[in-house]
């Protein structure tokens, strides 16, 4: 069975945003008397930083604020957070207020000074709405390709149940190995693309020269060999969903004509004269930073904010060891089915070796780990000795030093917010930086304090 964050204590968890900090306290002083987590923030723009550490069910937001105001965070949230309750208060609300932010898709609208009562009723008829839709993800057929048990794992995949909804543009991030294609076919199946063509092609493995005919298509007679018109990845997948791994590979000259492409909605085949128009969502992955992609001038920024509207990291299998034996397991019963061998399941002391191990090339290798064990195999349950046999001999090559260097700082703010037992202000000192740039820190590692509460 699933786990997913409703069977967490955490689960009652809301971000409070006001930029008085007397109403702000009176507010989470309230809340937390109600039996909520309550996280706030001051302006709009600390309440963007801390939604992807806090991982709230319910945002309640003041609507006048200096700067970005409670309207213009709620359409942010609504873009990178489709379906998580907003509840909006206002010492100025008028009912022309109330009804456009309803219509616009605002879950509640209270009025200063808010009955204390109606405000607690409010927040429990939203809690009611996200816990259905956990329920409603963790059993939905979309998903059920991927194996999780982890709450790591189970917090991607509510994420990308709530963004499948919607037409926005999806950025898997992860290393190689996570599953990164597994995810982008569940945000379609989850999607009302899902009866439409899914069409993935993998950037780095296609030449250069050779790549724009794959997506854009060519008229017969474009170029030496163009023997016939080729309708392209584009115009394969319109209607539905266009899946490009590995997009930190793409090259720059190739950039600017994918750009041109999502902004028009309408491509033009090489040879051609005539732009056809495209109806598809895109989704893309990659291994690498993109934002270091970006800054070093090998990836265009424009192109970035364009794929990147919804970001969803899946983690290493090292971040997620509950699943590991789930996977393994799954793995060797088709495995046992495909050699006929009639395997039961690891044994004990060979379980606890692949629960343990680093898994540099993640779930790829553990897969391939189980498959030389299962073929090797003899007897009813896989000995130890097989798999630390069959690891010796997959063990993935160095990683990149990029790769090396997020790791090593990953589980360095592991270590200190253990260490500070989820205190982020004590923790932050640990590592000479500031509050601030410590959250950041946490947040470009999708980080977050609850998990490392006691």
């Amino acid at each position: 069975m699933n786990a997913t964050s409703n069977d967490l204590p955490e689960a009652r968890r809301i971000l409070a945003v006001d930029d008085d900090p007397d109403l702000l306290r009176l507010l989470s002083i309230r809340l937390t008397a109600a039996g909520y987590q309550v996280a706030s923030a001051t302006s709009a723009e600390e309440a963007l930083d801390r939604l992807v550490l806090t991982q709230p069910q319910v945002v309640v937001t003041d609507l006048r604020m200096g700067g970005m105001d409670g309207m213009a965070l709620f359409q942010r949230i609504q873009a990178s957070w489709p379906g998580l309750p907003v509840i909006i208060l206002t010492a100025h609300g008028t009912i022309p207020d109330a009804v456009a932010a309803t219509r616009d898709g605002v879950f509640g609208y209270l009025t200063k000074p808010f009955d204390g009562h109606a405000l607690l009723a409010e927040i429990g008829r939203a809690m009611q709405l996200a816990a259905g839709a956990h329920a409603q993800v963790a059993d939905a057929p979309w998903r059920a390709d991927i194996v999780s048990r982890s709450a790591a794992m189970e917090e991607v995949l509510r994420r990308a149940g709530m963004v499948a909804a919607s037409d926005a543009s999806v950025l898997i991030q992860g290393e190689s190995g996570t599953g990164k294609e597994l995810l982008a076919r569940a945000v379609h199946l989850a999607s009302p693309r899902r009866a439409a063509p899914f069409v993935a092609v993998n950037c780095a493995a296609i030449p250069e020269n050779l790549l724009e005919s794959e997506l854009f298509g060519h008229v017969k007679g474009a170029y030496t060999g163009a023997s016939r018109d080729r309708a392209g990845l584009f115009l394969s997948a319109t209607g539905g969903t266009l899946f490009l791994d590995e997009i930190g590979d793409m090259p720059l000259s190739l950039q600017a004509k994918l750009l041109r492409a999502l902004q028009e909605r309408r491509i033009r085949p090489i040879g051609s004269e005539t732009p056809l128009d495209v109806d598809l969502r895109v989704v893309s992955a990659t291994h690498r930073d993109l934002r270091e992609e970006v800054q070093s001038g090998r990836f265009r920024e424009d192109l970035y904010y364009r794929l990147n509207v919804v970001c969803l990291r899946l983690p290493a299998l090292g971040e997620r060891r509950e699943d590991i034996p789930p996977l393994a397991n799954q793995g060797l019963s088709r495995l046992a089915e495909k050699y006929a061998k009639p395997i039961k399941g690891f044994a004990p002391d060979a379980m606890e070796l692949l629960i343990q191990a680093a898994w540099p090339g993640n779930v790829r290798q553990l897969l391939n780990v189980v498959e030389q064990s299962v073929a090797l195999c003899t007897t009813p349950l896989v000995p130890a000795s097989l798999v630390a046999d069959a690891m010796q001999h997959t063990q993935s090559q160095p990683v990149p030093l990029e790769e090396a260097r997020r790791r090593f700082e990953r589980d360095y703010l592991v270590s200190l917010m253990r260490a500070a037992e989820g205190n982020v202000s004590r923790a932050a000192r640990m590592a000479g930086r500031n509050r601030t740039e410590f959250y950041r820190l946490m947040q470009r590692h999708q980080l977050s304090p609850v998990q490392f509460k006691s």
